[in-house]
């Protein structure tokens, strides 16, 4: 008979796609940053994956009740990945991550008490001490820079997969392709404050990226007009009470 456990605050959402060798030690890692954190689950979403990474996630789930794990048919991309997990999650604070090992699990108690604030419904982490190709990080600063000048959001790396946030508010947030990169911007949309996490960047454990640079950043044009609009089309949300 299982044993049930409680209701977790916290769920980590973590997307991957081929990377059977950086599962277990992301795993313990993760562990041991929520450890102290009172009830929490782990979610791993496998966006098609073709080499042992379900294996892995299934192995290292054999000892660790809070460990799930949810299966794409096939590979929808890492905002469709984060989405399912979300909304397969059980918990109020929803936090996520890269599965490559270059996010820090360390930050993650730090993201999550920016959440005590109300006021707050995003804990953003910002990359210090990429360590991303020259190019890459170039094409980075690039995509911020207008990114910020266009949405004002605040906020210098939105690229960064640590995050903290609100699973109510991301679930009121219109979902499309990259949503993960454009949520400063939208969160602030529904009102709420945003708080900026410095997290030291760290080389990926293993193998390689599966995210290309040219087919984000044409695609990456059209949904920053997309999200201007949203934010140009904004009215205000009127304060409701039933009568009784």
């Amino acid at each position: 008979m299982n044993d049930i456990l409680p209701a977790p605050r916290i769920s980590v959402v973590v997307p991957v796609k081929n990377e059977a060798l950086n599962i277990l030690p992301l795993v313990e890692e993760i562990e041991r940053a929520c450890a102290a954190s009172g009830p929490f689950e782990v979610i791993y979403v496998d966006d098609g994956s073709t080499d042992a990474t379900v294996e892995q996630v299934t192995s290292a789930r054999a000892t660790r009740p809070w460990l799930r794990l949810v299966q794409h048919q096939e590979s929808c991309g890492q905002s469709a990945a984060v989405r399912t997990g979300v909304l397969a999650a059980s918990g109020s604070i929803i936090v996520t991550l890269d599965g490559d090992g270059q996010n820090d699990p360390g930050f993650i108690p730090q993201l999550v008490a920016a959440l005590d604030d109300p006021s707050v419904a995003l804990a953003a982490g910002q990359r210090v001490g990429r360590k991303d190709g020259a190019y890459k990080k170039w094409q980075s600063r690039i995509a911020n820079g207008v990114r910020g000048r266009i949405l004002k959001d605040g906020t210098r790396d939105t690229g960064c997969g640590l995050k903290a946030f609100r699973r109510d508010v991301y679930l009121r947030l219109p979902y499309f392709d990259a949503l993960h990169r454009f949520m400063p911007a939208l969160v602030k949309r529904e009102g709420y404050s945003i708080a900026h996490v410095d997290v030291v960047d760290r080389p990926r454990h293993t193998g390689q990226s599966n995210y290309g640079l040219f087919d984000r950043l044409w695609v990456g044009i059209l949904d920053l007009a997309g999200v201007w609009w949203l934010i140009r089309r904004r009215r205000r949300v009127p304060v409701a009470q039933e009568i009784v």
